[in-house]
């Protein structure tokens, strides 16, 4: 069969529906950027708008980089490893002087690309979750294609957390990248 899209088409599309999907479900705007943004390393700005208590801000915006694989990672007990591609958006999501927060999040699928997305009247299944993480803070990459980066596995882009991390950024607590011990 002939698809317009390839393997890593599909898995950039799945993350997409991913955010797009556990955004929604908590009322936050998932914008999905053109290619000019994503050469910045964003591929999705999400807005939120909820009143948290005791926060300075309402209306807040975050900016993500989606990434997907398929590929086994090494794990810690407590973190995921995925080696980002790109310095250059690898730079630009790890400084600490822009004003929007920017988070990396990683969707890990199955090795089969037959077991990514399952469908029947009842329920829709995307298999396996997405981690995220900021890298706000973290070290310069130390050559020129990429560097390792570590996802907390307790860092589920779920609809509670989401609405966590935008209820930190509301009241001005920075999220900065923690590496594994």
């Amino acid at each position: 069969m002939y698809s317009p899209l390839d393997d890593k088409d599909i898995e950039s599309e799945l993350s997409y529906a991913y955010l797009h999907a556990v955004a929604s479900a908590v009322g936050v705007t998932c914008d999905h950027t053109n290619r000019h943004v994503d050469n910045r390393g964003i591929d999705a700005t999400l807005t939120c708008w909820e009143h948290f208590k005791d926060s300075y801000k309402e209306d807040v915006d975050l900016k993500v980089q989606l990434k997907a694989t398929i590929k086994e990672t090494s794990n810690t007990e407590s973190h995921f490893s995925y080696f980002f591609k790109g310095v250059k958006q690898y730079d630009f999501l790890r400084e600490e002087t822009k004003c929007q927060h920017r988070l990396l999040v990683v969707l890990f699928l199955p090795s089969n690309q037959k077991e990514w997305l399952n469908v029947n009247p009842e329920q829709l299944i995307l298999k396996n979750a997405a981690y995220w993480v900021s890298l706000r803070g973290a070290e310069a990459s130390s050559n020129r294609t990429g560097t390792t980066v570590y996802l907390p596995k307790d860092q589920v882009l779920t609809p509670d957390n989401l609405l966590a991390i935008f209820e930190k950024l509301s009241k001005n607590e920075p999220l900065n990248y923690l590496p594994p011990l």
